[in-house]
């Protein structure tokens, strides 16, 4: 599994994780916000090994990408960064958002120039849509937001995600889990575990969630959602608390060209939540656009 480094903008870089053959129609996967691209489990494995070429990416500011020291992270510079990575491979790939990472790419297709081909053959949306539960989004703030002194040791660690995440059976040993955190030393020079993304994207993100922006957030990924032309498959978690059935009911009805799919048993992180139902959709899904050809 090689790790790749796509430069974006003059000196900043993407990291990737690349599985199967180059030769073969690309996919990229798009994490969540406070994600990084070791979240998806055994999905780019699944695709590779079912004949895609999948790419895993660290969106800027998480994992082992590039950080903004301007704090560039709205959604403007995720997209650019998307359509940057695209420009540098050789087939028009298929992207796989998960939350932030379905945003980026409804705005990357969505907001295309007029009268310019489609960037993407397929995109889907992992349990996002252009309105989301509120509930849902002051929950997943209120976890980031929680842990930002780091933990002393991976079981912390591990506890404060069983507390998030109850639904989901508790991994037997850490090495996932290890993967998302960085150690390094507190400012008592006390070993820590910290999660893998730039904590500045918060205040950024907060600031997007107010009424009077999210509004404007909304009617803009709404535009970009109905300037689709690519076929578009929406996933949603059976049980999750940020896109609710009468929230996708709403997707469905004002962008009725978007398919849909629920995979049950799981919350807003779907990959994680029931990986092999998950990518078993994706897969299916790609494929029949595919034959479709």
């Amino acid at each position: 599994m090689p790790t790749l480094r796509f430069e974006t903008e003059s000196g900043y870089f993407i990291t990737a994780d690349a599985y199967g053959d180059p030769a073969h129609l690309p996919v990229l996967l798009l994490h969540g916000g406070g994600q990084t691209r070791h979240s998806w489990g055994d999905t780019a494995r699944l695709l590779a090994d079912a004949g895609w070429y999948a790419l895993a990416l660290d969106a800027r500011g998480h994992g082992d990408s590039d950080w903004s020291p301007e704090h560039h992270y709205d959604l403007d510079y995720l997209a650019s960064d998307l359509r940057a990575v695209i420009a540098q491979l050789n087939q028009k790939p298929a992207l796989v958002g998960a939350s932030m990472g379905g945003m980026t790419a409804l705005i990357a297709e969505g907001e295309r120039p007029a009268h310019t081909d489609s960037i993407c053959t397929a995109i889907v949306l992992v349990d996002i849509a252009p309105r989301a539960e509120q509930k849902g989004i002051e929950r997943i703030f209120a976890f980031m937001s929680g842990n930002q002194g780091g933990f002393a040791s991976l079981d912390e660690a591990a506890e404060a995600v069983a507390a998030y995440l109850p639904h989901r059976p508790r991994p037997s040993d850490h090495s996932r889990l290890e993967k998302n955190l960085r150690l390094r030393n507190d400012p008592n020079g006390q070993p820590r575990y910290y999660w893998h993304w730039d904590p500045a994207m918060l205040a950024l993100w907060r600031q997007t969630t107010t009424p009077d922006r999210q509004i404007h957030h909304e009617e803009r990924l709404y535009r970009a959602a109905r300037a689709l032309t690519v076929p578009t498959l929406i996933v949603r978690g059976g049980i999750s608390d940020v896109v609710s059935e009468k929230v996708m009911a709403e997707f469905l009805d004002a962008v009725p060209h978007v398919q849909s799919v629920s995979v049950a048993e799981a919350g807003h992180m779907v990959a994680g939540d029931s990986n092999h139902a998950f990518t078993r959709a994706v897969i299916d899904f790609l494929r029949r656009e595919q034959a479709n050809k």
